[in-house]
């Protein structure tokens, strides 16, 4: 079969004696400047001067200028190839410069030294610190595959129009009732939008509750970069917010703050969860200023001591939580799904942005999804993963502590302790404070837990730190 070959090439009148030589120079220029691809395959010499109305003869001589230089390879039986590698001469010549400055034509969508950095960097050949990545090699792809094949032969009996922009209702309800299991959230599948991960969650979010130069977004002083970027985009006015060993520090937001953006769960990149109280005064100050949270429940399936702390959504009473999910860290970054639990009154203006956005999300991935969530394979693998990596972090304290005695120091404070302020023997100081932790006794039921080098929790917190 012929290669499509659409590439425009105008070559003076019949009769010229630069016919030859602009049809090579033609050619050449295609593949110098990229229109040629390496690797691409040419239409046979009969064809071609075929359909530019000129002898074969000056066609296989502007091919063999091309060979003898290097620009291209014959094939036997194959054809004739733009070559892989071009000649050293001209090399320089077939990339396109680009320059480090930003052309004015473009908004300035980017923020110096914030980028998605070590989860777009290739994998460690040995030991594999980057943050943010789960263990794929551990995920059922066979279970995977034959979900997707079901989903393609369901697929493939419809009519495979265009799908809903909200999601697919089997998704939708699948997350719902997976959701309200695991963390309380209480809703329903009319309340959630399907992204394309956490990340377009939080551009669409910032589309339809940011007026540029004038909305406050509050953020946590360490947070995920890309979603400060998000907010920047839609033009807010970003503001940092410090933590502490209970979380976001909410005495401190700006009162002119309209959306709050936390990770009370797991908060990125420190681990410390928002204690009862600090959430309870985060939703005090949204009703009273009717701000907007946006939740983003990252990591919460991976919690490994203490009991779980409920979602912000869940003691909503104001409507004003957004609460964010998504399966990259559950399942595979490559999947790029994830969802928003969305109030009543943005729901409507939530799936009209992602309509204007990519209309909807891949229909194949979201019907698998959907099974493999259904089916209880979610539900199987999170526990099986949370056992994988609660032995590596297990290990790797236990490194720590043989090895980094002195150099290194746990933070947040092991939530292995539920006395009411924490044990104080595990209380931290903030991480951006070169203070040593401050020395105090732990409770005597730590210490009778901690003499028979136990693991497990404080489970009264009956006595204070000082007793």
């Amino acid at each position: 079969m012929e290669p499509l070959f659409e590439l425009a090439i105008r070559l003076p009148g019949a009769g010229s004696r630069d016919l030859l030589r602009e049809l090579h120079r033609q050619l050449r220029a295609a593949i110098l400047d990229g229109r040629l691809q390496p690797g691409a395959r040419l239409p046979a010499t009969r064809a071609l001067a075929q359909r530019l109305g000129v002898s074969r003869n000056t066609m296989l001589a502007a091919y063999d200028l091309l060979l003898s230089e290097g620009y291209l390879l014959a094939r036997p039986g194959a054809g004739t190839y733009v070559a892989d590698t071009l000649p050293a001469s001209r090399r320089g010549r077939a990339t396109k410069s680009t320059t480090a400055r930003r052309d004015p034509r473009l908004v300035p969508l980017h923020v110096p030294g914030a980028d998605l950095g070590p989860t777009l960097q290739p994998q460690p050949s040995r030991d594999d610190f980057r943050v943010g990545l789960p263990d794929v090699s551990a995920f059922p792809f066979d279970i995977w595959r034959r979900l997707s094949d079901r989903a393609l032969r369901h697929v493939a009996r419809q009519t495979a129009d265009y799908a809903d922009p909200q999601g697919q209702a089997a998704l939708r309800e699948a997350i719902a009732r997976h959701v309200s299991f695991t963390r309380a959230v209480g809703c329903t599948a009319d309340d959630i939008v399907v992204t394309a991960g956490a990340q377009q969650a939080f551009g669409l979010l910032a589309r339809i509750l940011v007026v540029p130069g004038r909305t406050v977004v509050a953020v946590e002083q360490l947070f995920y970069p890309s979603l400060r970027e998000a907010m920047l985009a839609a033009g807010a006015k970003v503001v940092t917010v410090p933590t502490d060993t209970e979380g976001l520090c909410v005495e401190r937001i700006p009162p002119e703050a309209r959306v709050v953006c936390v990770t009370p769960s797991h908060q990125f990149p420190t681990g410390v969860a928002m204690s009862p109280p600090r959430r309870a005064a985060l939703l005090a100050f949204a009703r009273a200023r009717n701000a907007v949270v946006i939740e983003d429940d990252y990591d919460s399936e991976f919690r490994f001591a203490g009991r779980p702390l409920d979602a912000l959504q869940t003691l909503d009473r104001a409507e004003s939580v957004f609460y964010v999910g998504t399966f990259s860290k559950s399942l595979f970054p490559a999947l790029r799904l994830g969802f928003v639990v969305a109030p009543p009154w943005a729901r409507a203006a939530l799936v009209r942005a992602r309509e204007l956005a990519d209309w909807h999300g891949p229909v194949l991935g979201q019907e698998a999804l959907a099974a493999f969530i259904a089916e209880g394979h979610l539900a199987r693998h999170i526990r099986k993963m949370r056992k994988l990596y609660g032995a590596r972090r297990t290990a790797l304290l236990d490194a720590l502590a043989r090895h980094g005695a002195g150099r290194s120091r746990r933070f947040p404070p092991t939530p292995g302790c539920t006395c009411r302020r924490g044990c104080a023997a595990t209380r931290a100081p903030t991480p951006w404070s070169s203070a040593p932790p401050r020395p105090a006794s732990p409770c005597r039921r730590c210490r009778a837990l901690r003499s028979m080098r136990t693991r497990r929790a404080c489970p009264t917190g009956s006595r204070s730190a000082t007793g």
